[in-house]
């Protein structure tokens, strides 16, 4: 079953996320806190723990969760193969992937280390259709129809 590794906010964009005990994903916005949080289409990002586990076999060192930027590191579903338009249950809360992958305008550490980065092709990006409260250890399902 797929599920909530972590939950992952910065204060400040162009910083590393830290990671919290809870977060409250809010329509029209994100999580809040997170200085992404923004009524668009890449309200929150989502990265695969497994897509870590990549980075940290070519040799990336220090990778923890946040640190590519994902508002949340998942485990259990291969995050990038979903197409846009499927919705995900997160805990109480409903999404809808809007993204997959991005542009990468600047090139972060992990790139200088080791010469690519999972996140422009492996993370995602959803907005949220209904509102809740999520913890890491929440079931992650897709939601048929």
């Amino acid at each position: 079953m797929a599920s909530v590794v972590s939950i992952n906010i910065s204060v400040k964009r162009g910083t590393f996320k830290e990671s919290i005990e809870e977060g409250d994903l809010r329509i029209d916005h994100g999580i809040v806190g997170d200085a992404h949080a923004d009524n668009w289409h890449r309200q929150i990002s989502l990265l695969a723990q497994e897509s870590v586990e990549k980075m940290k076999q070519l040799g990336a060192e220090g990778l923890r969760p946040g640190i590519f930027a994902e508002n949340i590191t998942t485990e259990g579903l291969e995050l990038y193969t979903l197409p846009v338009g499927t919705k995900l249950r997160i805990g109480q809360a409903l999404t809808e992937v809007t993204q997959i992958g991005k542009e990468c305008h600047q090139h972060c550490q992990i790139y200088h280390q080791v010469g690519m980065c999972v996140m422009p092709t492996e993370g995602i990006f959803v907005k949220v259709l209904e509102e809740g409260t999520i913890r890491p250890g929440d079931p992650i399902t897709i939601v048929e129809g």
